[in-house]
């Protein structure tokens, strides 16, 4: 695991920027003030400490469609690509008429006719004007969501190491799943084996659970230590280098039943109607219908949503039928599917893979095995 703070591949955030300026292009902006931590990475390439949690909103990141140039919040230059100058930088302050004073600073400020953010609190909606007097402010969002979900080759390779470890820590656990065991042990086992590849902020604790054979959507009794015949699903998930990746599974304890193979059977038959619905041009309500025609209750659960640096669009949900219905896969997406079957007096079959839409289809990105049923 690296001890230094070092910045994103020039590669991998050159390519993010370019996609974010040709957003600002689209969406007539000419500066972009950034809130949330996953944007501002996202541009600016640099990882930061502290902004872990929720927080009010913030000028973390201002990128000039003009210059191209990007503006960031931070009081060190330590993991600032050497592509954001010192010069760029303004520091934390209590006082935020001292960061409106470094916004009014900027090369561009005075004249912005439109300037759009991501988030906006009532108390920067009033000093936000005093930085930029010419400007209409707007949605700022909408450009960077059409910008992050699709991907660049370099955050597609970025993704599969993240995935890597995840699997990794699925891997360690289920090694260690006997009867008995206690649920916490065997989450304990998945992040360490996380944390031994590189990545010590998991993107779940919630990763490892008994399932329940009385209940569809909860895990199994107070108890939760895994039982002879139990169904245990594992869920890791990572943050690695910015990027979410996760992978779930499911297997049985002990010697495995017929009627525990028969749900996974019914699980098989979900995944290919569900991973035949990922190709470019279809509507991701195709894969809420994946799980009709299989016969298999939706879970509560979004069926697919976009990975990337934190959830991206799309997110495909029994719960947003209109918008499953008007979104569209395009090349480039990264989507966390999951398939999920419950069987009353066996417990739930869990899973969940990374699918990347390719041109002509797709392509699976995940790699762990199933239970071997």
């Amino acid at each position: 695991m690296g001890t230094e703070i070092l910045p994103d591949d020039r590669a991998l955030r050159h390519g993010r920027r370019d996609r974010a300026l040709a957003q600002m292009q689209a969406h007539d902006l000419d500066i972009l003030v950034l809130g949330r931590q996953a944007n501002a990475r996202y541009v600016a390439g640099a990882p930061q400490l502290w902004v872990a949690g929720t927080r009010p909103f913030g000028p973390v990141a201002t990128v000039v469609r003009e210059s191209g140039s990007v503006h960031l919040l931070s009081t060190w230059d330590e993991g600032v690509p050497e592509d954001i100058p010192h010069d760029n930088l303004y520091g934390i302050a209590w006082n935020p008429m001292n960061t409106i004073a470094a916004l009014q600073s900027i090369a561009g400020a005075s004249t912005a006719r439109r300037v759009g953010t991501d988030a906006l609190s009532p108390t920067f909606a009033k000093l936000l004007p005093l930085a930029f007097p010419n400007a209409e402010f707007v949605d700022g969002e909408l450009a960077m969501r059409a910008a992050r979900r699709i991907k660049t080759a370099e955050e597609v390779s970025t993704l599969r190491g993240a995935l890597g470890i995840a699997e990794a820590g699925v891997a360690a656990a289920v090694a260690r799943l006997a009867p008995g065991v206690p649920e916490q042990t065997l989450i304990g086992i998945l992040l360490e084996a996380m944390a031994a590849g590189g990545v010590s902020t998991p993107a779940s604790q919630d990763s490892v659970w008994v399932t329940s054979r009385t209940h569809p959507w909860r895990r199994a009794g107070e108890d939760r230590r895994a039982q002879s015949g139990d169904l245990v699903a594992f869920s890791a998930g990572v943050l690695g280098d910015g990027y979410i990746g996760e992978v779930g599974r499911t297997w049985q304890v002990g010697e495995g039943t017929d009627a525990a193979r028969a749900v996974y059977r019914r699980r098989d038959e979900l995944w290919s109607r569900l991973v035949d619905a990922c190709k470019p041009g279809a509507a991701t309500s195709d894969l809420l219908a994946a799980y009709e025609n299989s016969g298999v209750a939706l879970p509560p659960m979004p069926v697919a949503r976009g990975l990337g640096m934190g959830f991206d669009p799309p997110v495909v949900s029994p719960l947003l039928p209109e918008t499953a219905a008007a979104e569209r896969l395009e090349p480039g997406m990264v989507l966390g599917v999951t398939a999920y079957v419950w069987e009353e007096g066996v417990g739930a079959v869990f899973s969940r893979d990374a699918v990347l839409i390719t041109d002509d289809g797709h392509e699976v990105l995940t790699s762990a095995p199933h239970w071997p049923h």
